[in-house]
């Protein structure tokens, strides 16, 4: 029998129902296309935000519209996200086989898995998965936007933006291999103060200035790796999408907030 990892939020952060679900994130996607341009280029890396979707659905479905022309081109995501509540050493693979949602399973990539197993910050942790939704929540919607892809997760605890990179690197690929950091910005500030704090996050994400701190990113750490990455890889940075919970849904007094980005390859762009 395969190993799988079961959804641990579905009925919490998104509905659990899959004609649901599945509706929610259209509508999501179809308004999201309406209020943004796709990127000229196929992005190569997303940062997308991973509250209820209640909260932050619609910044996330401005993300993962850029991929409307990648539904048949990309066949691998590697995602990463930070863990909430199993503490880890460096980043951890699931040890599974399958991650399911109401919208089906996505099987492990295990080429990628095991091209990353011999680095030493890389673990298992089974216990770092089960709980987490900081990768969960982006996998119905990458199942919306894609056709056929394996998932290479990894949840990420304590680790260098260097030891981050490193492990992108050797998952890189090329056009069939897609990014995907999930994290959310500040938390729990006066709305007016997280405006202005998310701000400066965002204009550090956009100068690829891996030095974001925790309170500016739970993400902090696979963001900081992401952005040592594209500058590594020479690709370039834009944002498609920024609000907070009380833009959305929440009480203004204590906010969290979203951004979305794309990373394209710089070569597209002209340089």
């Amino acid at each position: 029998m395969p190993s799988i990892r079961s959804p641990a939020v579905a009925g919490s952060f998104y509905p659990l129902q899959a004609e649901v679900l599945s509706q929610h994130i259209l509508t999501l996607l179809a308004v999201a296309h309406q209020q943004t341009a796709a990127p000229a280029a196929l992005p190569k890396a997303l940062i997308v935000p991973h509250a209820g979707y209640i909260y932050s659905g619609s910044t996330a479905a401005l993300a993962y519209a850029s991929l409307a022309n990648a539904r048949n081109r990309i066949h691998r995501v590697v995602l990463l996200g930070p863990v909430h509540r199993v503490p880890v050493h460096g980043l951890a693979l699931p040890g599974v086989d399958a991650f399911d949602t109401p919208l089906g399973r996505i099987p492990i990539d295990q080429a990628g898995v095991a091209a990353i197993t011999s680095l030493p910050q890389v673990v298992v942790s089974a216990a770092a998965h089960a709980q987490e939704h900081s990768l969960e929540v982006q996998l119905p919607f990458l199942q919306t936007v894609l056709d056929d892809f394996t998932l290479v997760p990894l949840a990420v605890g304590d680790a260098t933006p260097a030891q981050v990179a490193q492990v992108l690197a050797a998952l890189w690929g090329s056009d069939e291999t897609l990014i995907v950091i999930s994290s959310d910005l500040s938390h729990f500030l006066p709305y007016s103060t997280a405006v202005n704090v998310d701000r400066e996050t965002v204009r550090a994400m956009l100068n690829l200035d891996s030095t974001v701190s925790h309170s500016q990113a739970c993400g902090g750490t696979p963001v900081n790796g992401l952005l040592l990455a594209a500058r590594q890889h020479h690709l370039h940075p834009e944002l498609l999408g920024l609000c907070n919970s009380g833009d959305t849904a929440g009480d203004k007094s204590r906010v969290v907030g979203y951004a979305a980005l794309a990373f394209t390859p710089e070569a597209s762009h002209g340089h």
